[in-house]
């Protein structure tokens, strides 16, 4: 196929992730500013960043005054999947994946993006890949925009309500998986009984430190309790 009509069929597939980015980050945009950000500088951590998790929990650090170490800590414990996600695309491209193309696509590897590219059957091409993610971004910054300048002029009752849209998806994100798998359940409520102790008997942690104690630990304690067998 053509590279217009790989991206333009990379475009299509990117069109449900773009929508849900529309929705998802909109809460986020609020949350930023809420937490003192400008509509600036909440819109340019989205188009430099494409990570839910990693920018609410870099947003907390920012509004508690964390360090930078504490910032590349947390990001690194929460984004450490994006690499591993990465490693197992690489099984699918396509020869005309050089490197400069493998740079430019890496920003671009999401969860939903992950999950439509492992899904393919055929190569996978780097205008594909690039017509998904622009229209995902796309949808991601817009919707940060859009939340941010909200957040500016709705009542802060409204924008409460509003912000909730966030956490909604991490429960998405977690709840399926935990009806699916006892080990998963058990990983999740373990971290969260860990972060209410961290919140209420260390309340001089700061938030960053709390999310990557709470995470390594609740993800050590489930590869002890339920190892997966190694596949011949």
């Amino acid at each position: 196929m053509s590279r217009q009509t790989d991206f333009r069929k990379g475009l299509v597939h990117g069109i449900p992730i773009g929508l849900g980015y529309l929705s998802v980050s909109f809460g986020f945009g609020i949350m930023a500013v809420k937490s003192g950000l400008s509509v600036a500088e909440s819109t340019l951590i989205s188009l430099t960043n494409l990570t839910s998790a990693g920018q609410a929990a870099g947003v907390n650090v920012i509004a508690s005054g964390g360090t930078l170490a504490e910032m590349a800590l947390v990001q690194l414990t929460i984004n450490i999947r994006y690499a591993l996600m990465a490693l197992s695309l690489s099984q699918k491209l396509d020869k005309s994946f050089c490197f400069p193309h493998r740079m430019l696509a890496s920003f671009g590897i999401t969860d939903e993006i992950f999950g439509v590219c492992a899904s393919q059957t055929s190569p996978l091409t780097p205008f594909y890949m690039y017509g998904m993610i622009l229209i995902s971004v796309f949808g991601w910054v817009l919707g940060t925009f859009l939340g941010a300048y909200a957040g500016e002029l709705l009542p802060p009752a409204v924008s409460a309500a509003l912000g909730i849209v966030l956490y909604g998806m991490f429960l998405a994100i977690i709840v399926p998986p935990s009806r699916k798998e006892k080990s998963v359940l058990c990983v999740v409520l373990f971290s969260a009984i860990l972060s209410v102790i961290c919140y209420y008997l260390i309340p001089k942690l700061s938030g960053g430190f709390a999310v990557i104690l709470c995470a390594v630990t609740a993800s050590v304690l489930g590869a002890v309790l339920f190892p997966r067998e190694e596949e011949a």
